[in-house]
């Protein structure tokens, strides 16, 4: 099947705005630097995952599933979309959260319950005792475990469950992100715009997979380079192997190779995939401020900062060369600055000096 002939349902908003960034533009002096506010693609707060799951869902739809149960951390805001989507179409959202249960509900887990998804904790703490070359291989064979237990009750009462991978990572869904580029492409042109670099997270990879192969297909003028949001990243290999199933699934006539592919790391401190995934750090906090202070958006502590981390690095090093003009894009994720493990770090850096935080208590 031609990418073209795919259907896809409305779960959210495309056609998301594409917006200068002066005041970062002018602080940092090289370019014209640009965001794609796929934030704000409308459902349940916005989010990248909103254009894949236009996919996911008709598919869900077309093939008689009742219900969909996805996977991710605590606080996964591809889990929070994937369960408003479900809403949205009469199924039956299902969430198989990786550790266990937080004693504190704050942040996406909040949101879940709001919206009613049947959230499953899958405690894999048992295998931190481990060697660490067994370690990741019994965790993934738990929460398989915990999986196909868990369809096999709904099935058990009349449900047909759809299991959508880790960040909405299926050829369908990367779909979405394929269909993404030529509409960056018309707002490029409607603006006048002249950027030669996209820059995207690099996580579970199927946004950065279809941006790469919608550049490639399209003729795209600009490059994707993506930046990694946890030192444990996707191996380059699995993305290319996955770029190649998309180009054969959808008909792209494409091909990837490891060396085609840019990704861009930092190294030491200077790492843009911080300390972990989802674990709170200092650098990325000064980033999330940075961009807060110069264009009054919010990124997130586990993508969108880290992401916006590496744009600015790139910018200052001159690896994306000085003049030219750039695009970040922004995915989502804001209700994590909310969450208690992001909140509490956060309380010395921006709220305990008065005098340095600008904080003043004028009494009577």
């Amino acid at each position: 099947m031609k990418i073209n002939e795919l259907k896809h349902v409305p779960v959210g908003y495309v056609n998301t705005p594409l917006e200068y960034m002066p005041a970062l533009t002018k602080k940092l002096g090289k370019g014209k630097l640009y965001i794609k506010r796929d934030d704000m693609t409308g459902l349940a707060l916005g989010g990248n995952k909103a254009r894949k799951l236009d996919y996911i869902v008709k598919y869900a739809l077309d093939n008689g599933y009742t219900a969909l149960m996805t996977f991710g951390g605590n606080q996964t805001n591809h889990g929070r979309l994937t369960v408003a989507a479900a809403i949205r179409y009469g199924l039956k959202p299902i969430l198989i959260l990786k550790g266990s249960k937080p004693e504190y509900m704050s942040g996406n887990v909040l949101l879940d319950r709001l919206m009613g998804a049947d959230i499953y904790f899958a405690d894999t703490s048992a295998a931190d005792a481990l060697p660490e070359a067994e370690r990741n291989a019994a965790k993934k064979k738990f929460v398989d475990a915990c999986a196909e237990k868990v369809i096999a009750e709904y099935a058990a009462r009349g449900e047909k469950v759809l299991s959508v991978p880790v960040g909405g990572q299926t050829v369908v869904g990367s779909a979405g992100y394929v269909q993404a580029v030529p509409e960056i492409m018309r707002q490029m042109e409607a603006q006048g715009i002249d950027a030669k670099y996209l820059v995207v997270g690099y996580g579970s990879t199927g946004t950065f997979a279809g941006l790469w192969a919608g550049a490639k297909y399209y003729n795209a003028p600009f490059e994707v380079i993506g930046i990694p949001i946890e030192p444990d990243y996707r191996p380059v290999a699995e993305t290319v192997d996955f770029i190649n199933e998309l180009s054969r699934t959808f008909e792209l006539g494409i091909s990837c190779k490891e060396e085609d592919l840019h990704i861009e790391y930092g190294e030491g401190e200077n790492f843009y995939g911080g300390v972990g995934y989802n674990e709170p750090d200092h650098i990325t906090q000064d980033y999330i401020e940075l961009m807060a202070r110069t264009e009054a958006i919010f990124l997130d502590p586990c993508y969108t900062g880290k992401v916006f981390h590496g744009f600015v690095d790139l910018v200052r090093k001159g690896i994306i060369p000085d003049g030219e003009s750039a695009i970040m894009v922004h995915t989502g994720g804001a209700p994590g600055l909310w969450t208690k493990e992001h909140l509490d770090s956060m309380q010395e850096k921006f709220w305990a000096d008065e005098e340095k935080d600008c904080v003043h208590v004028m009494e009577m």
